[in-house]
């Protein structure tokens, strides 16, 4: 089926995708809202159950590498619906865990494992599918995460209430599965683009990359780190958000809605820095939103009011959640769309492994200072240095000549 011609298939791919990332992540980060009742009604300890959480982002940053070079070699359909199978078998399996340890395993990797096969795939089949609002694209596939917050943990919370964390957890595995294993069928593979006109550097790299030399690149290296240092920089903030608050005299309910706030924000940061990449480019929007994100982690210092935080949250909220997606964008432009999946999967780990640094340093330095001030001056430290990151990966028309090395001038 063309591009060109008519509806471009493609949307509705993205739709598949947006779908997939908010039902995958909002059940993975729906630990949250179990977390108090599992722990009181089987008697578990909290860091416990909250070490699934720290499991699932590890597992999903090893899968997500995995899961791309599949889908990379066998088509991005057969990797997500292994992933939609993984996902509900991981839930309902975990809804009927007896003890601690099964219940760690089963929802910690399972689940995590599951999420992976999600994000980078959909990602890079989205930034196949659609050539010229390409940012804007792989954004709606990633404003699923931005949703999941509204949708799939509110549903949690209900269910809980209504019945018990064993039959709410029971109906989201059932709910994901009757969701994603269609979707999965509305994924289809991009068909091939047309050759590259002249000027087009940017949309058909000079140099056919394979993995292997993909990843001894300054430029795949530059990726990685940065997207670790802004995973690394927001993640205890984020996780952290409602305890901060509360220590600042917010009382808890309330707490929750400036959490709540921030993760809508992100959704519209999305969109709204999609839309400006795909007009000036993704680098200089993703290295203004890092600095946008690190001046605000260092201004939580600041705040201790309500209003305070519900205006900084929306603002760290737009700057988080616009610069995630730009990260698949710059690895479609120097990468292609070839050994897209492999590559975004791989950089998508490193951003996984900051993911699952930031919750764990946070309880360490409130742990061990009775606050969160060195949680945000070392965020800040580490948003910076994302910033610095970014700033030296080069624009994507390079020369056409062998792959580039380590040491080699970076165009």
């Amino acid at each position: 089926m063309s591009k060109s011609a008519g509806f471009n298939y493609g949307w509705v791919v993205v739709g598949a995708g947006a779908l997939m990332t908010c039902v995958g992540f909002g059940s993975m980060l729906s630990l949250a809202v179990f977390l108090q009742p599992i722990s009181e009604a089987m008697g578990w300890s909290r860091a416990g159950v909250s070490a699934a959480s720290t499991l699932n982002f590890l597992c999903m940053g090893v899968a997500a590498f995995f899961w791309g070079a599949l889908s990379d070699r066998y088509g991005t359909r057969i990797v997500v619906l292994a992933g939609a199978v993984l996902l509900g078998l991981g839930l309902v399996t975990a809804s009927m865990a007896t003890s601690l340890w099964q219940f760690q395993l089963l929802f910690g990797i399972l689940i995590g494992v599951a999420a992976g096969a999600f994000y980078a795939p959909m990602m890079a089949i989205a930034s196949a599918w659609i050539e010229h609002q390409r940012s804007l694209a792989v954004s709606l596939v990633s404003a699923g995460m931005g949703v999941a917050p509204l949708t799939v943990a509110p549903f949690a919370s209900w269910l809980i209430t209504a019945y018990d964390w064993r039959t709410a957890m029971l109906v989201i595995g059932i709910a994901a599965s009757a969701l994603l294993i269609p979707a999965a069928f509305l994924v289809r593979q991009a068909p091939e683009p047309a050759a590259p006109s002249a000027g087009s550097g940017a949309e058909a790299p000079a140099v056919e990359w394979s993995a292997a030399q993909a990843f001894r690149t300054p430029q795949f290296i530059t990726l990685a780190l940065a997207h670790f240092c802004c995973c690394a920089a927001h993640s205890g903030p984020i996780f952290h958000m409602v305890s901060y608050a509360m220590v600042c005299g917010i009382a808890p309910l309330t707490a929750v809605t400036v959490y709540s706030l921030a993760g809508f924000s992100g959704l519209g940061g999305r969109l709204a820095l999609g839309i400006m990449a795909d007009r000036i480019g993704a680098k200089p929007v993703l290295v203004a939103g890092l600095l946008v994100q690190a001046l605000c982690v260092a201004t939580y210092l600041a705040v201790g009011q309500l209003g305070e935080f519900y205006a900084l949250s929306v603002v760290f909220g737009l700057a988080y959640g616009g610069v995630m997606p730009l990260y698949a964008v710059l690895v479609r432009e120097f990468f292609g769309a070839r050994i897209m999946g492999t590559v975004f999967g791989a950089v998508s780990a490193f951003a996984s492994l900051g993911m699952a640094l930031g919750p764990w340093a946070g309880g360490w330095v409130f742990d061990t200072y009775n606050g969160y001030f060195w949680l945000y001056v070392g965020s800040f430290g580490i948003g910076l240095a994302a910033v610095a990151v970014a700033l030296g990966f080069p624009a994507p028309r390079r020369p056409s000549q062998p792959a580039l090395r380590l040491g080699s001038a970076a165009a």
